[in-house]
C-alpha cells in the first residue's frame, strides 16, 4: 500500500521555499492554501471571502517578488490569511483573532512580512509610495507592491497617493483587486494576451522609443499622439483614468489563472517603466461553494462546518444595537420626510439597511469615503434636512477635520450614530471605538450621548431627530442589548439630563453608557459590605448634568466615574467641573475609570474590559482603596477616612 503523498504546502515555510518550486507546482500550492484557509477559519471565525479571493494572487506575488525585501502591503488586511500561512505563521493560523493569537489583519510586530499594519481601508498606496521613495532615496533594492480592492478605491486617499506617485518610478506597483466586477468586463484569453503583450519588455522599449520621437514633434502633434495612445488603449482594455494619474495600466487579467498572473507580474517586476497598475479580476469566496453563493454572508463568519458551510449561531437573544438604531430611525422617518441616513460602505453593520428597506430614496451609501459622508451630511443639514450619519466610531476618526470644520464650527445639526463604540473583541485595537467621547466632547456646540441599554438608545435616536440647534452624537457598542423592553413610542429626553437609578448615601458611581450593568453589580457588592451606594446613569458626556453631578459629589464620600472611552472623556470633564467648583478642595474623593492609555490586543470583549479595569470588581476595588477599607468593609488602620 503506497503512502499518501505529503501535501506540497507542508514543504513551504516561507516564500523562499515557495520560490524554489517549479511554476507547474503552484496550482497545487494554491489549492492546498485555499483548503488550509477554509479549515482554519472554520475553527476561529473571521474574514473568509476576501482571503479566498486572493489565494492565487498571494501565491503569485510571493513567487515572483523577493519578499520581504520587496515590500508587499495588503490594503485593509482582512484578506491576509493566505499570506500569513505562506510567511511562517501556518503553525499559528488557528489562533487567528484568539486571545494571544495572530491578528486578523497585517501587523508589523507580528512578522517581517507585514511591513505595514492595516485594518482601515485605502492606505496601501500611500504607504507603499513611502517605502518606494525611501528605497529610492537610500539606494536600497526592493520594490513596493500595494494590493488594493476596488471598494477601497472609493476613498479619495487612494487617488491622492496615485497623483503623487510619479517620483517613485518603477519601484511602485499597484494591484487593483477588482472582486466585484465593478470596473472590468469579463476577462479571457484575449485580455490575458494583451496584458502580457503590453507589459513585456519589447513593447515597453518600443513605447519608450515612440515617446522620445514624439517629443520632437510640434507641441500639438505630440499632445495628440499621447492622447491617441492613451485613449486607444483605454477603449480596448480600460485604465485611461489610471494613465492620466501617471500609471502604466495593465489588465484586466484573471486573478485566479496563475498562467496569466505569473508572466504579467514578472514583466512588471523587470520593467524600466514608471509606476504600474495591474488590474486583476477575482471572485470573493473563490473555491468554496457556500462563500461563492453568498459572499456577503461569508465576508466575516462565525465558526462553521466546512462540509455544509453552516455557521454556528448564537442562541436567540436581545436585538443588536445596530438593528435597534436602524428600525427606530425608520420608524421616525415614517412621519418625518426630512430624515435621511448616510453610511460609508457599512449599511448592514450600522443598521442603515433596515432604514433603506423602508426609505430607499433617503438612504445613501457613499462608499469608503467618511470625509465626504460628513460634509455631505453638513450640506443636507444646511438645507433643512435631518441627516443621520451612521459610521463606526473608529472610522469617523478619518473625517475629524470635517467634523470640526464643516459641522461644529458652523453649528449644523448633523446627527452622528457611532456604532462599535468601546472595545470590540476579536477585531482588536484598529477597530476599537476608544476615542470618540474625547474627540467629540472637546468640540464646542456638540451634544454627546451614550445609552445604558437598547431602550435608552431608542429615546436617544428620537432626541437626535428632534434636535435642530447643533450637532449631536450617540455612541453605542457592538453586539446585543441587555434584553430590556423597547418603548413603543420613541420619545425625546431632555438634553443634558441624567438619572439616578439607585439611591445610596456613602458611595456614588457615575456611569456613562453600557457600563451601567457593571455599576449596578458593584453597588450590590458594596451594599453587602455596608457601603451604601448610589448609581447614576449620566446619559450625556456633553453637556454635563451639572446639577446632578454637584449633588452627587457633595453628598457622598467617594465618587467614581466609569466610561468605555479613553482618557480625556467624561472623567476628565467631571474633574474639570469639580475643580472649577472648588469641590476637590473640600476633600472629595473622586476617582475616574476609563480605558487604559494603551492599545489593547484582541480578545473577548468581557476579557478586554476586565483587563481595562472597567468591570464590577474594578469598581469595588477602586472604592475600597479610596476609603482605605478592606474587602469586608472594615476601615484599615493606616486610613484617615471617615467610617
Amino acid at each position: 500500500m503506497s503512502k499518501p503523498e505529503t501535501p506540497l504546502l507542508d514543504t513551504v515555510e516561507t516564500p523562499d521555499d515557495l520560490r524554489a518550486l517549479r511554476p507547474e507546482q503552484l496550482r497545487q500550492i494554491a489549492d492546498e492554501l485555499r483548503a488550509e484557509t477554509i479549515s482554519a477559519v472554520s475553527v476561529t471565525g473571521g474574514h473568509l471571502g476576501a482571503g479566498l479571493g486572493v489565494v492565487e494572487l498571494t501565491t503569485a506575488l510571493h513567487y515572483v517578488f523577493n519578499t520581504p525585501q520587496d515590500i508587499l502591503i495588503w490594503d485593509v488586511g482582512h484578506q491576509c490569511y493566505p499570506h500569513k500561512i505562506l510567511t511562517g505563521r501556518r503553525n499559528r493560523i488557528r489562533t487567528l483573532r484568539q486571545s494571544g493569537g495572530l491578528s486578523g489583519f497585517t501587523k508589523r510586530a507580528e512578522s517581517e512580512y507585514d511591513p505595514f499594519g492595516a485594518a482601515h481601508s485605502s492606505t496601501s498606496i500611500s504607504a507603499a509610495l513611502g517605502f518606494a521613495m525611501a528605497n529610492k532615496l537610500s539606494g536600497a533594492p526592493g520594490k513596493a507592491i500595494a494590493v488594493i480592492g476596488d471598494g477601497a478605491m472609493s476613498a479619495g486617499m487612494a487617488y491622492e497617493a496615485m497623483n503623487n506617485a510619479q517620483g517613485a518610478g518603477n519601484r511602485l506597483i499597484v494591484i487593483l483587486n477588482d472582486n466585484d466586477m465593478s470596473i472590468a468586463p469579463p476577462v479571457g484569453g484575449l485580455s490575458a494576451y494583451l496584458s502580457r503583450l503590453v507589459s513585456s519588455r519589447p513593447f515597453l522599449e518600443l513605447r519608450d522609443l515612440a515617446k522620445r520621437v514624439a517629443r520632437h514633434l510640434p507641441r500639438p502633434l505630440y499632445a495628440a499622439a499621447r492622447k491617441s495612445e492613451e485613449y486607444a488603449k483605454g477603449m480596448t482594455m480600460g485604465g485611461t483614468l489610471f494613465e492620466e494619474l501617471g500609471f502604466y495600466y495593465v489588465g484586466p487579467i484573471d486573478g485566479h489563472n496563475l498562467d496569466h498572473l505569473i508572466p504579467v507580474l514578472e514583466n512588471v517586476r523587470d520593467a524600466a517603466e514608471g509606476p504600474c497598475l495591474i488590474h486583476v479580476v477575482t471572485q470573493k469566496g473563490k473555491g468554496y461553494a457556500p462563500a461563492e453563493a453568498a459572499d456577503d454572508k461569508y465576508h466575516g463568519v462565525q465558526t462553521f462546518d466546512v462540509i455544509t458551510g453552516a455557521q454556528a449561531k448564537a442562541p436567540p437573544g436581545p436585538p443588536s444595537y445596530q438593528n435597534v438604531f436602524g428600525e427606530t430611525l425608520a420608524d421616525l422617518a415614517d412621519a418625518d420626510d426630512r430624515i435621511v441616513a448616510i453610511t460609508a460602505a457599512m449599511p448592514t453593520g450600522t443598521g442603515v439597511d433596515k432604514f433603506a428597506a423602508r426609505h430607499p430614496t433617503r438612504a445613501f451609501d457613499v462608499g469608503i469615503a467618511e470625509q465626504h459622508a460628513v460634509t455631505f451630511a453638513a450640506g443636507l443639514a444646511a438645507q433643512g434636512m435631518r441627516p443621520f450619519c451612521a459610521i463606526y466610531s473608529t472610522f469617523l476618526q478619518r473625517a475629524y477635520d470635517q467634523v470640526v470644520h464643516d459641522v461644529a464650527i458652523q453649528n449644523l445639526p448633523v446627527r452622528f450614530a457611532l456604532d462599535r463604540a468601546g472595545l470590540v473583541g476579536a477585531d482588536g485595537s484598529t477597530h476599537a471605538g476608544s476615542f470618540d467621547i474625547t474627540y467629540l466632547s472637546t468640540l464646542p456646540n456638540f451634544v454627546v450621548m451614550a445609552p445604558a441599554d437598547e431602550a435608552e438608545l431608542v429615546y436617544m435616536v428620537a432626541t437626535m431627530a428632534a434636535h435642530d440647534t447643533g450637532p449631536i452624537a450617540v455612541r453605542y457598542p457592538r453586539g446585543s442589548g441587555t434584553g430590556v423592553a423597547l418603548p413603543q413610542v420613541p420619545t425625546p429626553i431632555k438634553i443634558g439630563k441624567g438619572r439616578i437609578v439607585r439611591h445610596g448615601k456613602k458611595v456614588a458611581i457615575l456611569s456613562l453608557g453600557t457600563r451601567l450593568t457593571e455599576a449596578l453589580k458593584a453597588a450590590d457588592k458594596l451594599d453587602a459590605m455596608g457601603l451604601s451606594t448610589t448609581v447614576a446613569d449620566l446619559r450625556f458626556a456633553k453637556p454635563l448634568d451639572e446639577a446632578l453631578i454637584r449633588q452627587l459629589l457633595t453628598s457622598h464620600e467617594v465618587a467614581v466615574t466609569i466610561e468605555e472611552g479613553s482618557i480625556g472623556g467624561l472623567g476628565a470633564h467631571i474633574l474639570s467641573f469639580a475643580s472649577d467648583e472648588g469641590l476637590i478642595d473640600a476633600g472629595l474623593k473622586l476617582r475616574t475609570l476609563r480605558l487604559p492609555d494603551a492599545f489593547q490586543e484582541h480578545d473577548k470583549p468581557e476579557t478586554q474590559y476586565a483587563e481595562a479595569g472597567l468591570d464590577a470588581d474594578a469598581l469595588v476595588e477602586t472604592v475600597l482603596k479610596a476609603l482605605r477599607v478592606n474587602s469586608v468593609g472594615v476601615q484599615e488602620a493606616s486610613g484617615g477616612a471617615r467610617a
